[in-house]
């Protein structure tokens, strides 16, 4: 009785205005189908980015995938999840997959407990989606292996959702009365939400300065480090044997140490500190340019700074490295470095003050990925910190609202990522057998795999 004297007391345009944006909502939901078959999966993605198949639906929750598709929807990226039973044909089922949709993204499968995933290489490259794969592995329900995947994808790929996620005036999308029902809503709300709004955006830009100001003490020995270099440099435009090369590289050099100084002074928010980064490991470069040119040595490869301590200098190769309780990689290192793993010592690694004494910078916070963004930008840094403490936070959504993704730039890979190509895309993006993909379970090739 209270509930409906509570109802007759609102006004009455607003209650019928609600009571039919109810209904259009409720008349926009897809009826479940007992039909599996790859165009219908299709085109159940070509609407929504999760599907789950009814002989699935055991696995994961209408609420869960509800969630999980709100939280891609949100988040306005291309990925694909498809929840199928166990006995679902795998035979080049992402090819298949892939074609049926058309439209250029990151697939996901779980397919009873198994999980693996593809993607169009201008969303997200084949390494990375690998190491995404391999790093949700020990997840094996479904739900945490699903959100884990979503957070971590989310971050790295590149590209925009497709238009058919958007909200339509027919065919089942949201109505303009269903728009105006919730502005009504809001409306009554609204007082408060705006002052919920103020008080979270101060509490952000408070913390944002906090780490900013924990960071400052990382780049501003970074600069100082550098400034170091130039001033042992034992070059002067002037002297015998200097050319216009060496000119150009010495002046980027010290442009660069101005800049970072510079872009340092401006920065007002963590991953303000990219573009310092940037140009400390532009500089560096062409110092290794110069000494080249001075020596008469071939000139260096552009490489990634050392992982270690990007004060080290330009990478000269690569050396396996496996963080603890983690995945081994491939990591870029210099001479120095490289020789003391030869030896079988360890590296000298960059360690930086935290609330529990030194540890390595990829286990010393979140605001440290920005810093790490600017030395080893676009798809390098997913690969280097899978399975470190930073590598962890940069892969949830906290952390992209909170420091921005510029720390690796990863929509480097393209804005493609959405657009509708139909059946012209690359096949090898979606080869390989079922599991091939990063996982620990085996497959077949790409004529018979998943």
């Amino acid at each position: 009785m209270k509930a409906v004297a509570w109802t007759r007391s609102l006004p009455g345009l607003l209650v019928a205005l609600l009571l039919a944006a109810l209904t259009v909502l409720s008349a926009g939901a897809p009826p479940a189908s007992a039909d599996t078959g790859v165009s219908t999966i299709a085109e159940a993605l070509r609407k929504s980015p999760v599907y789950v198949d009814p002989a699935a639906s055991g696995q994961l929750s209408k609420a869960d995938a509800d969630a999980l598709a709100k939280e891609i929807k949100d988040a306005g990226k291309p990925l694909f999840v498809a929840v199928l039973p166990a006995g679902y044909p795998t035979q080049v089922l992402f090819r298949n997959l892939r074609t049926a949709t058309g439209i250029t993204g990151l697939y996901a499968i779980r397919l009873g407990g198994r999980f693996d995933a593809r993607a169009d290489s201008s969303v997200l490259p084949r390494t990375a989606v690998e190491n995404l794969v391999t790093s949700v592995q020990p997840d094996r329900d479904a739900k945490t292996q699903l959100t884990d995947f979503t957070d971590r994808a989310l971050v790295n790929m590149g590209g925009t959702a497709p238009p058919g996620w958007r909200s339509r005036t027919s065919g089942g999308g949201v109505s303009a009365t269903a728009l105006i029902a919730v502005g009504a809503v809001l409306v009554v709300g609204g007082g408060g939400a705006y002052a919920l709004v103020r008080r979270n955006r101060r509490r952000r830009v408070e913390e944002q300065r906090a780490a900013l100001e924990r960071l400052r003490v990382v780049v501003d020995e970074d600069i100082t480090a550098f400034g170091e270099e130039l001033d042992r440099l034992d070059f002067h435009p002037a002297e015998a044997g200097a050319d216009d090369a060496m000119r150009a590289d010495y002046e980027r050099a010290l442009d660069a140490y101005e800049q970072a100084k510079s872009h340092m002074a401006a920065a007002r928010k963590p991953e303000d500190v990219r573009s310092v980064t940037q140009a400390l490991e532009d500089g560096r470069f062409s110092l290794a340019q110069l000494a080249a040119r001075r020596e008469g040595r071939p000139l260096p490869e552009r490489r990634p700074p050392c992982f270690f301590d990007p004060r080290h200098g330009p990478s000269v190769t690569d050396a396996a490295w496996t963080p603890p309780g983690g995945a081994p990689r491939e990591v870029p290192v210099c001479a120095a470095d490289a020789t003391r793993i030869a030896d079988g010592r360890d590296p000298v690694i960059r360690e930086v003050d935290t609330d529990y004494g030194r540890r390595p910078y990829w286990d010393a916070g979140p605001a440290y990925g920005p810093w790490a963004g600017g030395y080893f930008g676009g798809g390098l840094l997913p690969g280097l910190l899978v399975g470190t403490l930073l590598g962890s936070m940069m892969a949830t959504p906290s952390y992209a609202a909170d420091y921005g993704t510029g720390y690796g730039d990863f929509d480097a890979y393209g804005p493609g990522g959405g657009d509708v190509s139909g059946a012209d895309f690359d096949p090898g993006d979606f080869s390989g057998g079922f599991g091939d993909g990063g996982g620990d379970f085996g497959g077949g090739d790409f004529g018979g795999g998943f």
